[in-house]
């Protein structure tokens, strides 16, 4: 019994002060998208680098992977908040278009059956296609992020109820906690985000159609 609880406690503290790191940075990036604060861009950076250590130790690709596509995304999201609105001026929050559903939902379905056949036939991934299905719902939240579409937050939601559970079952105990913290953060973000988007609406600054 001790030494379950001790394994536990071990586990719980986080593997390496790495882990940590990743947490704190992760939990202040979010948070500051949620302030759409630029700043939330390069702490993104930092904390993405460090869970590609981290993930690929747990053996999770598909997740490890996306980090690095998040770098990329983090990169030119921090561009697009501030020229990618019309003559070149700063974003503000809009709604997610018909067609952004459509491609996005099409894109995500494709990427979750054909990675995670690859992760199932090829790696040692324990879970391929719920790896799969989280790292493509994550792509898709981090897109509508970049663009200021207001419902990246609701699927941040729904993913990051996924998360939980798998990263929990991968004794990620402290990244596990971060995602709970994130779910609260991605309601915390929909508010905010939905009060900006009717302020820019009701002004005629909005950047598209809400």
């Amino acid at each position: 019994m001790l030494h379950s609880l001790y394994e536990f406690w071990t586990a719980a503290v986080g593997n390496t002060p790495l882990e940590w790191v990743a947490v704190v940075t992760g939990f202040l990036c979010v948070w500051l998208a949620a302030r759409e604060s630029l700043w939330n861009f390069p702490v993104a950076i930092v904390s993405c680098t460090l869970y590609i250590l981290i993930y690929h130790d747990s053996k999770l690709y598909a997740d490890r992977n996306l980090q690095v596509v998040f770098i990329l995304l983090s990169l030119y999201g921090w561009y697009e908040w501030l020229y990618g609105g019309a003559r070149r001026t700063e974003l503000t929050v809009s709604r997610t278009r018909p067609q952004e559903w459509l491609l996005l939902a099409l894109g995500a379905a494709a990427f979750t059956g054909g990675f995670g056949y690859y992760l199932q036939h090829y790696t040692d991934d324990t879970i391929p296609y719920l790896d799969s299905l989280t790292t493509a719902v994550s792509l898709a939240a981090q897109y509508l992020m970049m663009r200021k579409r207001l419902e990246n937050w609701l699927l941040w939601i729904g993913v990051d109820a996924l998360y939980v559970p798998i990263l929990w079952h991968k004794q990620l105990y402290p990244t596990s906690g971060l995602y709970a913290l994130y779910l609260l953060l991605a309601v915390y973000g929909y508010v905010e985000w939905k009060r900006a988007a009717q302020v820019a609406q009701a002004t005629g600054t909005s950047n598209s159609a809400i």
